[in-house]
């Protein structure tokens, strides 16, 4: 693909048109992978980190300075994420007693607290059933089955990489749905 092709296609993905959006993750997906795959070493954590970094790219695709090589920019973006990722990792292997207040304070919820947070999670449920029956089903298969990319792929009877894109446009729009609905039950 030259230049000149690939700044149409991005030109398509800005304007969300989802095969020019899929086009391009396809395009540059082993890259990426590869990338995330030598510096993390484990096949899910670069897979879920993959499918992070072309979420992010599409959602800033209108930041892209055509001036410089989009590759490029996709691998800085997939590079950050990683940093990210270990950032995320090394807070999560820190000395367990270091927040042992904090965990005796999470246990010693009020009843009001308790109450909240159950109707936190009844308003999420609520929005996941409000969703397309396709995202309903990415979401309860990776988020509350918990299965691999590769898994759903197979069970849905789809290409891993289509499934890679609706993971991440089901995120995408639980997320917008949530954010929305925050303040609407005040």
């Amino acid at each position: 693909m030259n230049d000149e092709q690939l700044f149409l296609l991005i030109q398509k993905a800005k304007e969300k048109d989802q095969k020019a959006q899929t086009k391009l993750i396809n395009i540059f997906w082993v890259d990426v992978f590869s990338f995330v795959m030598k510096k993390v070493k484990d096949e899910n954590d670069a897979d879920e980190i993959t499918v992070n970094v072309f979420s992010k790219v599409l959602s800033k695709l209108d930041m892209y300075d055509p001036h410089f090589q989009f590759k490029t920019w996709v691998l800085t973006i997939a590079q950050n994420t990683v940093i990210d990722f270990w950032r995320k990792r090394s807070r999560e292997n820190q000395d367990p007693t270091e927040n042992l207040d904090e965990v005796k304070n999470q246990f010693a919820k009020s009843p009001e607290e308790l109450m909240i947070s159950n109707e936190e999670q009844k308003k999420i449920i609520k929005t996941i059933e409000s969703l397309d029956a396709n995202y309903q089903d990415i979401i309860k298969l990776r988020f509350f089955e918990e299965k691999s990319i590769k898994e759903i792929a197979e069970e849905l009877g789809i290409s891993v990489a289509n499934t890679k894109v609706r993971v991440m446009r089901a995120k995408k729009v639980l997320a917008e749905l949530l954010k929305n609905n925050e303040f609407d039950d005040n």
